[in-house]
């Protein structure tokens, strides 16, 4: 067996969940706090209490996913640029392993409806997920990416940065909502199986289809 069918071999179980935004009344239910939207619906789901944390520099909460093995919650309060100053420091202060740590965040090269798993890779020009491999010192942990839609397919009249920053309209808030439960699946089903089953499992879905 091969080094890489070895790394391949091993069971990836989260166990701090990230979710990425920006804090303050001016960003909350924005495109780019999908992340954040993400960690609230698991805290609901999973009955787990968040609160404003000065030493991680964030809203953080300690459970356990759907019953199962402990887990933290956490949204960075420190500007998405910044975002893995809070990650990093939730990871030193309880020693887990950077594999550990799975990200949720907003993708506008993936649709509406759709959610994209994978165990590491590059920022993909993601602010908040250049800070995070920065402070982590690798880009082997999992990702959870929500499609957001391209500004060109949404609003061909606005650059990226006004689409990000604008909300999701009636619409498409009612397909997101469906989506954050997916999400909610999709990570359950890592907590249960790794994160790799659930990639198989979740990465075809298309929420936005059944809507037709």
């Amino acid at each position: 067996m091969s080094a890489s069918d070895g790394a391949r071999s091993v069971l990836v179980i989260p166990q701090l969940i990230v979710g990425l935004g920006n804090p303050g009344p001016k960003y909350d239910r924005t495109r780019h706090n999908i992340g954040f939207e993400a960690v609230d619906a698991l805290a609901r789901a999973w009955k787990i209490s968040l609160a404003e944390s000065r030493k991680f520099q964030g809203i953080i909460g300690e459970g356990f996913g759907a019953g199962m093995a402990k887990v933290r919650l956490l949204k960075p309060l420190t500007y998405m640029n910044h975002s893995g100053q809070a990650i990093r420091s939730v990871v030193d202060w309880y020693k887990l392993p950077p594999e550990s740590v799975l990200i949720i965040y907003d993708e506008m090269d993936l649709p509406i409806g759709r959610i994209r798993l994978r165990l590491s890779g590059s920022a993909g020009g993601h602010n908040g997920m250049k800070s995070a491999i920065a402070h982590l010192g690798t880009q082997t942990f999992p990702r959870l990416r929500i499609g957001i839609g391209s500004a060109k397919e949404v609003h061909p009249n606005k650059d990226a940065v006004s689409h990000v920053l604008g909300r999701f309209s009636e619409e498409e808030a009612q397909i997101i909502a469906e989506v954050l439960q997916l999400v909610v699946e999709a990570v359950e089903y890592s907590l249960k199986h790794g994160v790799e089953k659930a990639m198989s499992l979740y990465n075809s879905r298309n929420l936005a289809q059944t809507q037709d």
